[in-house]
């Protein structure tokens, strides 16, 4: 398989749905049942299985499904003392039909203190078995910011840029020792973009006292300071519109940031366009040439399988902004950003993997 990003046509965004056993392991694990030791046992299987699965269905660049973490930011998290894992505001998911679900945030209540590396065990076993190129994900840095309350974390950090700080310091740090390690993708997972593009969120940001403007300027800056600096590594950035059990918390096109592909230093943009909510491809003009545009045009929050037939006709629509061979397919998101996982089944999970893989084979002809 080629080490060469450009030829990168299917690829997955990061989470995978958790197996049955390994969800088990992790109750058992957290009750004081299943030693640590049994734990990894566990995860490793499971790994190994999700990269056949991706290695099966044709995919270009895997993940290990993210399968170690109990949701898409729990690399942060588990990897240093000071938060609250579900003290933080509440968020409030929706699907179509109006039913919601509520997630709670973590937050940040003591200064940050380092217990381990965030990714490094999972890019060095994913990079030992895995026999194909892959990358790892991390969270971006404004994302990191909702776990700032200016009540609970006020004695921690006196304002929510004393703590952004420790996390882009933090956060650079993580990408310089994954690069270490040899690994030459790292994907930055940003839904706090997702709500900048929202009307509503960004009139809520408004009467709150916030410049949505400001905001998506500020999430360029951080991210930047994360990543810029690492000659020979591809970065890639996923904006989503929220994913949590098959619903999301925001709706519009990319239009209102769209500079984000211009001023930030990413390679690729895996970019949600599975349905009405994601807007249509014309602020992919605004795309450079030298940048990569990953089409989420599969979704993983209905059951429903696309067709070979939409799938095409979709990406010659996008074509018409970005040239086919700065074009590449995936999912629109994970499968399972937090440990419940969409409401799809393992095997409607396979089809879709496959889709990608069947779909950027035929449009791109990569074997």
């Amino acid at each position: 398989m080629s080490q060469d990003p450009r030829t990168w046509r299917a690829e997955v965004v990061g989470s995978l749905l958790r197996p049955p056993d390994l969800v088990a392991a992790r109750e058992r694990s957290e009750s004081g049942q299943l030693a640590q030791a049994g734990l990894k046992a566990v995860e490793d299987a499971a790994v190994r299985a999700a990269i056949e699965l991706q290695r099966q269905a044709g995919i270009d660049v895997v993940t290990d499904g993210e399968l170690r973490r109990y949701a898409f930011y729990g690399h942060l998290i588990d990897a240093f003392d000071g938060f609250d894992r579900e003290g933080g505001w509440a968020i409030p998911f929706r699907d179509e039909t109006g039913e919601q679900l509520i997630l709670k945030r973590p937050v940040v209540v003591n200064r940050l203190r380092w217990k381990r590396s965030m990714c490094a065990e999972e890019w060095t076993f994913l990079r030992s078995v895995a026999g194909l190129p892959g990358k790892v994900t991390m969270l971006s840095a404004q994302q990191a910011a909702a776990y700032y309350d200016p009540e609970k974390s006020r004695d921690a950090y006196p304002t929510r840029d004393d703590y952004l700080a420790d996390i882009v310091d933090l956060s650079r740090r993580e990408v310089d020792e994954l690069v270490r390690l040899g690994c030459t993708y790292i994907q930055i997972d940003g839904p706090q973009y997702g709500a900048l593009l929202d009307p509503k969120m960004r009139e809520g940001y408004r009467q709150r006292g916030s410049d949505p403007e400001e905001l998506i300027d500020r999430c360029i800056e951080l991210d930047n300071a994360i990543i810029q600096g690492h000659p020979g590594v591809t970065f890639g950035l996923h904006v989503c519109r929220g994913n949590n059990q098959s619903k999301f918390y925001a709706e519009g096109d990319y239009e209102p940031i769209s500079r984000i592909f211009q001023k930030t230093a990413f390679d690729r943009f895996l970019l949600e366009y599975d349905d009405r909510r994601s807007g249509g491809f014309e602020p992919l003009a605004h795309m450079p040439e030298d940048r990569v545009a990953v089409l989420g045009l599969v979704t993983t929050k209905k059951p429903e399988l696309e067709t070979e037939t939409e799938l095409k006709t979709r990406i010659e629509q996008a074509a018409r902004y970005v040239p086919l061979e700065r074009l590449a397919l995936s999912p629109q998101c994970g499968f399972a950003s937090t440990m419940e996982g969409n409401r799809i089944s393992h095997e409607q999970q396979k089809r879709k993997l496959e889709l990608v893989g069947r779909v950027a084979d035929s449009v791109w002809g990569q074997s």
